[in-house]
């Protein structure tokens, strides 16, 4: 179960999206499920200053700039994707993820 192993089925910008398919994964009974997120911005200010950053002080003020990814066992990909689509949520996104092999 730890090391089984695991296929990304969403990586986006896009928190909204990321807590719906991982509240809908659990309500459906999907186990081994990994959702998480990092800090992935390309121009991070720096020096003495640095927890400061001036494009989040803006009308909406703190900017997201976090990577949202869902990873689930490569077993339940195509099971979680087929679940997904039929509640009219789009899959995999992003350069990183990677969509399920599929046997033709």
């Amino acid at each position: 179960m730890f090391f089984e192993k695991k296929t990304t089925i969403f990586k986006k910008k896009d928190r909204e999206t990321w807590q719906n398919i991982r509240d809908l994964l659990k309500a459906e009974g999907f186990r081994g499920v990994r959702a998480s997120h990092y800090f992935a911005d390309s121009l991070c200010p720096c020096g003495c200053g640095s927890k400061l950053d001036p494009r989040d002080y803006g009308v909406k003020g703190k900017i997201d700039r976090d990577i949202y990814f869902v990873d689930v066992r490569k077993d339940d990909a195509d099971k979680a994707i087929a679940v997904l689509q039929a509640h009219g949520i789009e899959t995999a996104s992003g350069e990183d993820a990677a969509e399920p092999q599929r046997e033709d």
